[in-house]
C-alpha cells in the first residue's frame, strides 16, 4: 500500500522495499499518529491528480490522453521518489489582427467654428463650446440659483420645469460649508430662458423697474408705521392720568337777597356750590 506525503512523496509497503523493522515500527505508533498518515497519503494523492489533470498531454492513436511515464529513483531511505519528465510544449504565434478604424462624433464650437471632441461645457451644460472660446468672466461666467432668480426675474418652474430643462452643476457653499450644495447655471443659458419668459429684454427691465418701485413703497410704507408707533410711544409717557380726585377750594360766601340763597366758587376749577340756610 503506498503512504503520500504533502509534497508528492509516495511510501511503497514491506513487500515494495519497507523493511521489517520499518513495519514493525508503524504498527508500534498509536492509532491517532497512523490516522494522520493516512490523511496526509490521501491529500497527497488528491494533490497529484490534480497536478496531472492541469497539464495539456497529447492525444496518442487511440484519441486518449498519452500521460508521460515518471521517472523513479530509488533514495536508499526506504522509499521511492517519482519525478515527471519535463514536457515540451509548442508555443503558436498568436497573430493579433488590426481594430477596426472608428469615426468619432466631432461636435462645432459656436465661437470659433472648429470641431473639438470635448470640452467643459459641452459635457455638463449641453453648450457646444469649446475649452479655448470659454468666457469664465462674462457671456459663459456661472451663476447661482439665487442670484439668477433675483437678477432675471425667474421662478422655480422656469428653470426646473420648462422644456428644455435647464442643467446645472453642484459645488459647495464657500461661506457656509454646513449649508447645502450650490446648483451653479451658465449665465449665457439664464438669459436666453428670461427671454423666452419675458419676451423681450424691454420687458425685462421694465417689470424690473416695476418691482423695484413697489419695493421702494413697501420699504417706505413700513418705516412710516414705525415712526407712527415711536410717536404713539412718546406721547403715552409724557401723559399721565391723575390717580387722585380733585378736591375744591371755595371762595369767599356770596349772598343773593333776591333768591335768599348762597353760593361759593371754587377758585381752581370755577366751580360753584349753591345751597340756603335753614
Amino acid at each position: 500500500m503506498d503512504l503520500k506525503a504533502k509534497g508528492g512523496l509516495s511510501l511503497t509497503s514491506a513487500d515494495e522495499g519497507e523493511t521489517e523493522t520499518e513495519t514493525e515500527q508503524k504498527r508500534s505508533l498509536p492509532p491517532i499518529v497512523l490516522a494522520k498518515i493516512e490523511r496526509n497519503r490521501q491529500r497527497a494523492l488528491i494533490l497529484r491528480q490534480a497536478r496531472l489533470a492541469s497539464r495539456p498531454y497529447p492525444l496518442d492513436a487511440g484519441g486518449h490522453i498519452a500521460k508521460p511515464t515518471p521517472k523513479v529513483i530509488d533514495t536508499g531511505g526506504g522509499f521511492f521518489l517519482e519525478e515527471e519528465e519535463e514536457e515540451v510544449h509548442e508555443v503558436n504565434k498568436v497573430v493579433h489582427q488590426p481594430g477596426p478604424v472608428m469615426e468619432f462624433d466631432y461636435l462645432l464650437c459656436e465661437e470659433c467654428g472648429k470641431e473639438f471632441m470635448d470640452s467643459f461645457l459641452s459635457s455638463h451644460f449641453d453648450l457646444p463650446v469649446c475649452d479655448t472660446c470659454r468666457d469664465n468672466e462674462e457671456k459663459h461666467k456661472l451663476i447661482t440659483r439665487t442670484d439668477a432668480k433675483q437678477e432675471f426675474l425667474l421662478k422655480d418652474c422656469d428653470l426646473d420645469m420648462r422644456e428644455p430643462v435647464l442643467k446645472y452643476i453642484l459645488r459647495k457653499n464657500p461661506h457656509h460649508t454646513q449649508w447645502g450644495d450650490m446648483k451653479l447655471y451658465v449665465r449665457l443659458q439664464i438669459i436666453k430662458r428670461s427671454l423666452e419668459v419675458w419676451g423681450s429684454e424691454e420687458a425685462l427691465q421694465k417689470a424690473k423697474e416695476t418691482r423695484q418701485e413697489n419695493r421702494e413703497k413697501l420699504k417706505q410704507k413700513k418705516f412710516d408705521k414705525k415712526v407712527k408707533e415711536l410717536r404713539r410711544a412718546v406721547r403715552s409717557s409724557l401723559w399721565k392720568k391723575e390717580s387722585a380726585a380733585h378736591q375744591h377750594e371755595y371762595g369767599p360766601e356770596e349772598h343773593d337777597e333776591e333768591d335768599d340763597m348762597y353760593k361759593k366758587c371754587c377758585t381752581i376749577c370755577g366751580h360753584q356750590l349753591i345751597y340756603e340756610k335753614m
